[in-house]
């Protein structure tokens, strides 16, 4: 048995807030205002190798695509979207292109999976990046922040591949499932997520129905 196929949405963060449930407790949510997607292309596993829909959303002015991808917008009547993304799905035939993907893909829905990449922090060093412990700030220690040994000499004579060391924090795709939908204002196009969600406001952020698992045996 498997899980019912559902796609996603695509939504900007606008932020952080709260509401009060019935019984008058806080509850902190994160607001996403979800887009409008448009089915841009059909794929099948005959012509494309897997079974899966284009959806674009965010229109924006001809010059900021590519020609190929203009060219196959226009040839099916469609506005120059800003964004086009992907679902696998497992019957594409139920689907055609213009055809517009809303908020009824959250019907019923109680948790969901949030996918954004998460916010860059620039160039740090192993303290922050992987909480290492600082040397003695005392007795003359002048090993305050540095990484330490890094490996030995002769043997193994390099570096083992991921070792913690210092480099670029953040800026990642992060998915964090589970979430809970608070309240969904479909006259808006607002959906609130509790707790916090990747990504800093302003960007955008893929919400999915999270999962069943389902048991193999």
């Amino acid at each position: 048995m498997t899980p019912k196929e559902s796609l996603g949405l695509f939504g900007e963060k606008l932020g952080m807030t709260q509401i009060y449930d019935e019984d008058g407790m806080v509850i902190p949510v994160t607001v996403i205002k979800l887009e409008k997607l448009v089915i841009t292309q059909v794929k099948t596993e005959d012509k494309d190798g897997y079974n899966a829909i284009q959806v674009g959303f965010c229109e924006v002015k001809k010059r900021k695509l590519s020609k190929a991808e203009l060219m196959r917008l226009e040839n099916n009547k469609l506005p120059a979207f800003k964004y086009l993304r992907e679902f696998r799905v497992s019957d594409p035939s139920k689907y055609e292109i213009g055809q517009e993907i809303d908020l009824s893909e959250f019907e019923n829905t109680e948790k969901v999976d949030v996918t954004a990449k998460s916010i860059g922090k620039g160039f740090q060093g192993t303290v922050k990046r992987h909480n290492f412990a600082r040397g003695p700030m005392t007795h003359g220690s002048k090993n305050h922040r540095l990484p330490g040994s890094i490996g030995a000499g002769t043997t193994p004579s390099r570096v083992y591949k991921g070792k913690k060391m210092a480099g670029n924090m953040g800026n990642k795709n992060v998915t964090v499932k589970k979430l809970k939908v608070v309240k969904i204002d479909k006259d808006k196009s607002l959906i609130l997520i509790k707790g916090s969600v990747p990504g800093p406001e302003g960007k955008i952020v893929a919400i999915k129905p999270s999962r069943t698992v389902w048991n193999s045996h």
